[in-house]
């Protein structure tokens, strides 16, 4: 009885509590309210409880975090334009286990994302993973696209994108980054070399905000001039390739690097192609009479000889069963100068054999040319040197032949000889003088490189000079050409050249030396059939000097400076008087 009027007590309770009376809608509304609370709190725990405790959500979260710690500095040139940067890209990604029909989930997918392979997507969703990617770095429009899809367990991560908006220019010192935005070669490699990697590793969210961005020594005008010119030069000339080179000699900074063909650092396919080298820093060749510059400086700074020195090139110089002759005999004894002018090989063979073998290899070898050159640039080539080094090796590398060097490594050697005679190690990093000067070691008296200037110049300004193709007026330009025949399966070809040509600007007070290399350049019209050095890298060469040399600070001159190398008038050098 007791318990039927419990009952008929809570039932009118209920009854009383929904019945439709003014002073109960109080308390209805706050029931409901509390159900709907209650409710949604629940709801609401469990979702928390997932997004905390979901494997799959965790590795999602572990993967946004490896993409955002991915970021890299900004790449800029010396006066601060951006040669590489990062932009924010979107990629889509897929937890498998939470796909419930993986056949339409590809069927969908393919249709909007048409690249995709259909095979592999199925394979990749058919495992037990909690995150795999599908696509990387899609456009907006692709991203509404999957959106629009609603499949559950597809999403969106942000990730950086390495850009390169200069696409070709600096190719070969900038280098490129993969899609998970590690550096893979040139600068972008040697910024992760410098701890950056390791830190993306640790797990820090490092935006490209909070990097100091990384200023080279290169300048991008005069890059995008040396370029055009070599294009153009080896359009004309057709040859294989070609490469050319801008260093400051009092700083050691490389303002340009350009070797043709490069490639696209945007889209990189083709970087690894043999032809595509970095010709300048990797690839390594004999350098033909521009090596006679280095014969020239050991003979005058060893005190032996002097400028005014003879050497009998009257005949050939015979050794054994070979002979050494001159490409244009003049059949008469030479100055010092007169050698160089004349590019004799019977001149610099004399020279070198009266240094002898040890001190040939003892200068070259700090003239930095008997090790590989080491920079920023993680692509370097060891020089090939003779195994068994003789008599023989020192007459025929004296004029370049017999032993191969990365062109950086000779023009570095260039920049010594007329710096004053202190060898910098080249740099593609900004810096200033002082700093270049710390560690820097003189490796020639100062009158020697004075005469170095002096014949250089003479070289260029003389008829009988072979760098009279470079002498821009105005400019006060000294240099030196070089012609090597290639080495083709072990033996010297007759038809397929090397030519280089190295230029000093000015001769009087140097601040660039210039260098152009072409491989296998052709005889064309107005070259008379000739494929040499003179007829096509000198002629590049004071394109590019004439084009660039403003650009950095060097404006023509229109009277030739006053007493440019005093020594050598007092000496009364061969040409002087000229």
């Amino acid at each position: 009885m007791s318990a039927r009027r419990v009952g008929r007590g809570v039932l009118g309770h209920a009854r009383e509590l929904f019945r439709l009376r003014h002073d109960k809608s109080t308390s209805r509304v706050g029931l409901a309210a509390a159900c709907f609370v209650g409710l949604f709190s629940l709801i609401g725990g469990r979702l928390i409880f997932l997004a905390v405790t979901s494997e799959n959500t965790s590795e999602v979260r572990r993967a946004a975090s490896s993409e955002i710690s991915a970021a890299r500095p900004d790449i800029i040139d010396r006066n601060g334009e951006i040669l590489a940067t990062d932009v924010k890209m979107v990629s889509v990604f897929a937890e498998p286990r939470n796909i419930v029909d993986k056949d339409e989930a590809v069927e969908l997918l393919t249709a909007v994302l048409p690249d995709l392979d259909a095979t592999d997507l199925r394979n990749k969703l058919s495992t037990k993973k909690g995150f795999v990617w599908v696509k990387r770095e899609i456009t907006p429009r692709q991203q509404a696209e999957v959106h629009r899809l609603g499949i559950p367990g597809i999403g969106f991560l942000p990730e950086n994108k390495r850009v390169y908006p200069n696409a070709e220019a600096a190719a070969h010192v900038l280098g490129f980054a993969n899609v998970d935005n590690v550096g893979i070669a040139g600068m972008e490699k040697y910024i992760d070399s410098m701890g950056l990697q390791d830190l993306n590793g640790a797990g820090f969210n490092i935006s490209a905000a909070d990097l100091k961005p990384i200023q080279l020594s290169l300048d991008l005008r005069v890059q995008h001039a040396l370029r055009d010119e070599l294009v153009k030069g080896m359009a004309k000339y057709k040859a294989k390739a070609t490469a050319g080179a801008i260093l400051d000699v009092n700083t050691g900074e490389i303002i340009a690097l350009v070797s043709l063909p490069d490639y696209d650092p945007n889209n990189p396919v083709d970087a690894l192609d043999k032809d595509r080298i970095n010709r300048i820093n990797v690839g390594v060749f004999e350098m033909g009479s521009t090596f006679k510059a280095l014969t020239v400086a050991m003979a005058l700074d060893s005190g032996k000889y002097n400028i005014n020195s003879t050497f009998d090139a009257r005949s050939g110089l015979r050794y054994g069963k070979f002979t050494i002759g001159d490409y244009h005999a003049t059949h008469r004894v030479l100055s010092t100068p007169e050698v160089f002018v004349h590019s004799s090989n019977i001149g610099t063979a004399r020279m070198a054999l009266g240094i002898g073998v040890e001190g040939h290899k003892a200068f070259l070898r700090k003239m930095g040319q008997l090790t590989r050159l080491e920079t920023e640039l993680p692509e370097s080539a060891l020089p090939i040197v003779p195994p068994r080094w003789g008599e023989l090796n020192t007459m025929t590398i004296a004029f370049g032949h017999g032993l191969a060097v990365a062109p950086l490594q000779a023009l570095a050697a260039v920049g010594a000889l007329v710096n004053g005679g202190v060898m910098i190690k080249p740099t593609f990093l900004k810096r200033d003088q002082e700093e270049a000067r710390k560690t820097a070691l003189q490796v020639l008296k100062p009158e020697t490189s004075e005469a170095m200037r002096y014949v250089m110049r003479l070289n260029a300004s003389v008829p009988e000079g072979s760098a009279s193709a470079a002498a821009i007026a105005g400019f006060f330009v000294g240099g030196k050409t070089g012609t090597a025949e290639k080495v083709i399966n072990g033996r010297y070809s007759k038809n397929k050249n090397f030519t280089t040509f190295t230029a000093v600007v000015p001769a009087d007070k140097p601040k660039y030396v210039f260098l152009t290399i072409m491989d296998e350049p052709q005889a064309v019209e107005g070259t008379y059939g000739f494929s040499t050095a003179g007829w096509n890298a000198g002629p590049v060469t004071g394109n590019v000097v004439e084009r660039v040399a403003p650009l950095l600070g060097v404006p023509p001159r229109f009277e030739p400076p006053q007493q440019p190398f005093p020594l050598m008038s007092r000496l009364g050098a061969w040409g002087s008087n000229r």
